[in-house]
């Protein structure tokens, strides 16, 4: 029998991609320049706090004017994801009278996830500490003290019993404590489901975002029809303040239509339960004659394929659309909204050959639609290298069209932008010391 690698947990985050992405977006694709200026004169009204640092005296701060006549200051944000934690350290240069310019990035990931450790927290200490020595080598010595270090958990931590979450959070939280960065009483923290956001810049059109996680799935953008304004569910719409300025977006993040969470219900299977009896799970959707072992949030699944199934394309489309059925809205507005597409997205994508696995690419919706059916046709004969691939593609094609996107509709797929990874932990750093300024000054 085959054991299936497990490439995907169900934790995954609920506000976390859209929030960040689309402050990352519109930093890099709407030209961010009015609240580059806002965001680095909050930040060093908090760093100067911190350093003891006073304006007039450069020269004897950390944040001074460096060798090369440029400020630089950083920040550090964890992400506590399904899978694993990632570390990401950034540093921001400004030159005298220039708005700032994110001039390095510095990535990297452990796992497992931090709710591998849910039974023994003390377990989970290592590998945030060796995230944060490599914090230490990459920020100066003379910024330690302010420099923000801030850990975001994706909601799907929120699976875990409540007590468990917050041992492991507070015991993050006292590694942080015990770190020599600028650390807060809301260092850390589980994301919720209301900060989602993007942004535009006038005389652009709008830009919005799709993430397909392992646990759900987001779509988030500003609208300017107001029949989307009008019409669109309670909780769909929320307002996001970022550097004084309030945005009114359209923003919902779908728990259980991730990848993953998606593959056990197509599969027939229930979150956080083992099949009853040790059943074996079938589906139309793998190739016939397939089985194997799939393991998901810590559960291992038999499945297999169903006996003799021919036109299995056209057999798995119609219980995917059983799985989709009146669980997405569909906006008319997304027709003419510029989308970037990332996660699950870009990787299936580029498993076929529709982007490049690298620098990504552009594609229509339509395309995995046609890749779906080429796929699950070859899966009738051949065994996939990958026996979740037809399921997958017809997942992926059939949710873009309940969210109302058309088959010709263009989507870009890419995982960087100007060199930086498209991640929401730099909008999520940005947000953090937006909310530090707005704390310390209430009326700004």
């Amino acid at each position: 029998m085959r054991k299936i690698p497990n490439n995907g947990n169900l934790k995954m985050t609920k506000v976390a991609y859209p929030l960040g992405l689309f402050i990352c977006l519109f930093i890099y694709v709407a030209y961010i320049k009015w609240h580059w200026a806002s965001a680095t004169q909050a930040f060093f009204s908090i760093t100067e706090v911190a350093s003891g640092a006073r304006r007039g005296q450069q020269a004897h701060s950390p944040l001074g004017t460096a060798t090369h006549g440029h400020e630089v200051f950083y920040g550090i944000m964890f992400d506590a994801g399904s899978t694993g934690t990632r570390v990401h350290i950034f540093q921001f240069a400004r030159q005298p009278g220039e708005t700032p310019t994110l001039t390095h990035e510095t990535f990297k990931a452990l796992k497992p996830g931090l709710s591998a450790y849910a039974d023994d927290v003390e377990k989970s200490t290592s590998g945030i500490q060796e995230l944060l020595d490599v914090a230490k080598k990459d920020v100066p010595f003379d910024f330690w003290k302010a420099t923000p270090l801030v850990l975001k958990a994706t909601a799907g931590l929120r699976l875990l019993p409540g007590e468990k979450a917050q041992k492991l959070l507070q015991k993050v939280k006292e590694v942080f404590k015990a770190s020599p960065f600028l650390v807060g009483d809301d260092c850390v923290s589980i994301m919720n489901g209301t900060d989602e956001g993007s942004l535009k810049t006038p005389g652009r059109s709008s830009v919005g975002m799709l993430d397909l996680g392992g646990g759900s799935t987001q779509i988030t953008f500003l609208p300017r029809v107001e029949d989307t304004l009008q019409t669109s569910p309670p909780g769909y719409l929320t307002s996001l303040q970022m550097f004084n300025r309030t945005y009114k977006l359209y923003s919902y993040s779908y728990l259980g239509l991730g990848l993953m969470s998606a593959r056990l219900a197509i599969l027939g299977g229930m979150e956080g339960k083992p099949a009853e009896d040790g059943k074996e799970l079938v589906s139309p959707c793998l190739s016939p004659g397939f089985t194997g072992e799939w393991q998901h949030a810590e559960i291992t699944y038999r499945i297999s394929g169903q006996k003799a199934a021919v036109n299995l394309h056209e057999l798995c489309a119609s219980r995917v659309s059983e799985i989709l059925r009146n669980k997405v809205h569909r906006t008319e507005e997304v027709k003419d909204v510029d989308f970037y597409a990332f996660s699950y997205y870009y990787d299936l994508a580029a498993n076929v050959g529709l982007i490049d696995v690298e620098k990504g690419g552009s594609l229509v919706v339509g395309d995995f639609d046609i890749a779906a059916k080429y796929v699950c046709r070859t899966a009738e004969t051949h065994p996939l290298g990958n026996p979740f691939l037809c399921m997958d593609l017809t997942y992926i094609s059939l949710l873009l069209q309940e969210f109302g996107f058309p088959e010709n509709k263009v989507l870009k797929l890419t995982r960087k932008i100007n060199n930086v990874e498209t991640s929401w932990a730099l909008g999520a750093i940005f947000h953090y010391i937006d909310s530090l300024r707005r704390q310390k000054n209430p009326a700004s």
